[in-house]
């Protein structure tokens, strides 16, 4: 059973948290660039995830950094909403820590009523969206879809 103490803690984040070198090198060493990547834009600015409908969730246990993700408007379609730089601790998953990060993020969307597209890459993560409502789709640069029921 798992106690108050491993609670999983989600929180908007407006800053790249102390130790993101945590999640950096283990995506890397996992051969996900994502984090490299969130890295890159939010140093040059060009996505610090502070638009409109934006969020960048953080997620912690016991004050360790479990994971990450957040929502952009789609670079496909910009009258659509993008999940995007979910990546969670390979000693944190199977927790409900990406499950509670994407709930956070939903539910911060809600109000904009916006589609919701994703690329899931790997296994791993093409197994884990459906459980939270995603589809498979045939879109460009996408994997699945969520079309939130209103």
């Amino acid at each position: 059973m798992v106690g108050d103490s491993d609670a999983v803690v989600v929180r908007r984040i407006v800053e790249l948290p102390d130790h993101f070198d945590q999640l950096l090198g283990e995506a890397a060493a996992e051969g996900f660039d994502a984090m490299s990547v969130l890295q890159d834009e939010w140093h040059d600015g060009s996505n610090r995830f502070e638009r409109p409908g934006e969020i960048l969730a953080l997620a912690t246990i016991q004050d360790e950094i479990a994971g990450i993700g957040g929502i952009t408007p789609d670079f496909v379609d910009s009258s659509w909403l993008r999940m995007r730089r979910f990546y969670v601790r390979p000693a944190y998953r199977r927790r409900g820590v990406g499950r509670q990060i994407a709930l956070y993020v939903l539910e911060h969307v809600k109000p904009f009523n916006r589609q919701i597209a994703l690329y899931a890459d790997g296994p791993e993560a093409e197994a884990f969206w459906p459980k939270l409502g995603f589809c498979l789709t045939e879109r460009e640069n996408t994997t699945h879809i969520f079309r939130r029921d209103t």
